[in-house]
C-alpha cells in the first residue's frame, strides 16, 4: 500500500449533509487547491512544444510581430525553472490533451450524418475548427435581387461563447472530450467538470460571480478577443436570445456543464401560454389537436384558442378542417 492510498483511506470531505470519501483524482485537486496551484500551472509533461498556431493568432488579432520565450513568459506559459506549463501544452500545436467531439444527427439520434473529433492539437485550432463545422450546418446565404444575405439558424455569437466557455472552463485532468451534439432544432455543448469551488449554480447562471478555473488560458482567449475576461459568457448568450421564442438552457451537475442553443426564432409577442404551445410544436413539427392536447396542460378549448391566436400573429399555420386539422410552425 503506497503513501497516497494510505492517506486516501483517511481523507473525507463534506457534501451537503453527508460525509463521503475522496477519490484519488479529487485528492490531487484538493492538494493543489490547498497550495493555491491550478492544473494549468503545473509543468507540462511535454517540453518539446511548438506554437505556430498561437504565433499566427497573436500576429493576426493583435499585431504582435515578435514571438519568443519572453512572449510565452508574458502570457504565463513558461518560466525558467519549470519550463512549459499545462496551459502552454493546451495552446501548443501538438499535445497529449483531449479535445472536442462533434456529432451531427439526422431526424433522431440513431441517424449520424457526421462525426469528427479534434484532439491533441491547440485549443485555438479546436475553437476555429468547431466554428467551421457550425457554419456548414447553421448558416446559409439567401439571394435577394442583387444582394446576398447571410442567414443564421443559430447565432454564431452564441455558439462562439458556448465553445470558448467549454474550452477555458473545463477540467483538463480527465481524459474526456467536450461533446457537441448538433440537431436540426438545437445544439448541445457538454463540457467535463462541474463548477469550480467558490461559486454556486445561481451565481454562475446569473453572472453575479465568475471564478476562472484556467486563468492563463482564459487570459490568452481574452487577449485574442475571443471572450470577455470577466466570465460574461452565459450572460451574453442570454442577451443574444433576448427576443427569441425559445431561450437557451443551462444545466449544471457535479461533473459536467451543458449549454443548449435552440434555433433562433423571434417571439412575435407571444404570451407565456403561447410559448409553451410553440415550444411543443417546434420539437414535434406537424401535429393534430389530439396529439398536442396530452402534452399541454391548458385543456383542449384553451389550447385551440391559443393556436388560433398564434395563427393570427403569423407564427403557425393551420392546415385542414375538422378532425383532420393540423398545426405547424410557419
Amino acid at each position: 500500500m503506497n503513501k497516497v492510498t494510505s492517506v486516501l483511506r483517511l481523507l473525507y470531505k463534506r457534501n451537503d449533509t453527508a460525509t463521503i470519501e475522496v477519490d484519488t483524482l479529487e485528492f490531487s485537486r484538493l492538494v493543489l487547491e490547498g497550495k493555491n496551484i491550478r492544473f494549468e500551472e503545473l509543468p507540462c509533461k511535454d517540453q518539446e512544444l511548438s506554437f505556430k498556431i498561437l504565433q499566427s493568432n497573436l500576429k493576426e488579432k493583435i499585431q504582435i510581430e515578435t514571438f519568443n520565450k519572453d512572449t510565452l513568459k508574458t502570457l504565463n506559459l513558461y518560466d525558467d525553472v519549470n519550463g512549459f506549463n499545462n496551459a502552454a501544452g493546451l495552446l501548443a500545436d501538438k499535445n497529449h490533451f483531449p479535445g472536442l467531439d462533434i456529432v451531427k444527427f439526422g431526424e433522431n439520434i440513431s441517424i449520424i450524418q457526421k462525426r469528427i473529433t479534434f484532439e491533441n492539437t491547440s485549443v485555438l485550432d479546436i475553437y476555429e475548427k468547431a466554428l467551421s463545422v457550425f457554419r456548414d450546418y447553421y448558416q446559409y446565404e439567401v439571394i435577394q435581387a442583387a444582394d446576398r444575405k447571410m442567414v443564421e439558424k443559430i447565432p454564431e455569437a452564441a455558439f462562439r461563447e458556448a465553445i470558448a466557455n467549454a474550452l477555458i472552463h473545463r477540467v483538463w485532468d480527465v481524459d474526456s472530450q467536450i461533446r457537441v451534439s448538433m440537431f436540426d432544432d438545437r445544439i448541445e455543448v457538454v463540457s467535463p467538470g462541474g463548477l469550480p469551488s467558490g461559486i454556486t449554480e445561481d451565481e454562475y447562471l446569473s453572472g453575479k460571480l465568475s471564478v476562472l478555473r484556467n486563468r492563463n488560458l482564459a487570459n490568452v482567449f481574452y487577449r485574442l478577443g475571443f471572450v470577455e475576461i470577466f466570465g460574461t459568457g452565459i450572460t451574453r448568450i442570454k442577451q443574444i436570445y433576448s427576443e427569441a421564442s425559445v431561450k437557451p438552457s443551462f444545466e449544471v451537475s457535479e461533473n459536467a456543464i451543458q449549454i443548449v442553443l435552440p434555433i433562433y426564432e423571434e417571439n412575435a409577442n407571444l404570451t407565456e401560454d403561447e410559448k409553451a404551445v410553440y415550444k411543443f410544436l417546434r420539437k414535434n413539427m406537424l401535429k393534430s389537436m389530439s396529439e398536442i392536447a396530452p402534452y399541454i396542460s391548458f385543456g383542449k378549448s384553451k389550447t385551440t384558442k391559443l393556436l388560433k391566436d398564434m395563427e393570427q400573429k403569423g407564427v403557425i399555420t393551420i392546415e385542414g378542417k375538422g378532425k383532420g386539422t393540423k398545426y405547424r410552425i410557419k
